[in-house]
């Protein structure tokens, strides 16, 4: 019996060395997003401040989505903001927040060196979602600004 090496996806990495790649993300990775910014806009995503949010939910009604980890929210948080980390961000558990898909979701994490709520208003603008806002400057900005949070 011989071992097969192939060829996986675009990057032409080979199987050992996507694997360890991607065992590394596991392990260690913020090491692999020390680099990343986020993008300055995302397609059908409309991008907010802080002051814009604090209008838009004295107008209506949004869910506001906390896209980090249970321990970055530990450090404080958006009142009236949701856990939900982007881990675990899919079409039903978006559907538990807001059954309705006209429901306005606003998605924030730490900030542009953070890709967690990038990457969950992408997801929920796929699942149909009409109102996806995203706080780009995220919890940072946030706490920047001096406006309340909670902390637990």
């Amino acid at each position: 019996m011989s071992l097969t090496i192939r060829r996986i996806g675009c990057c032409g990495m080979r199987a050992p060395g996507f694997l360890l790649l991607t065992l590394a993300s596991l392990v260690f990775p913020h090491a692999l997003l020390a680099d990343y910014i986020a993008p300055e806009k995302l397609p059908g995503i409309i991008l907010i401040s802080p002051e814009q949010l604090i209008n838009l939910s004295q107008r209506t009604k949004v869910v506001i989505v906390d896209s980090r980890l249970a321990v970055d929210r530990k450090q404080g948080h958006i009142e009236t903001s949701v856990g939900l980390p982007d881990t675990v961000t899919d079409c039903d558990s978006l559907a538990t927040l807001a059954p309705r898909t006209a429901t306005p979701l606003l998605f924030y994490c730490n900030g542009p060196k953070c890709p967690r709520s990038s990457r969950a208003a992408t997801i929920a603008h796929a699942c149909g979602y009409a109102k996806v806002f995203w706080l780009r400057g995220g919890f940072d900005e946030w706490k920047q600004k001096k406006y309340p949070y909670l902390k637990q």
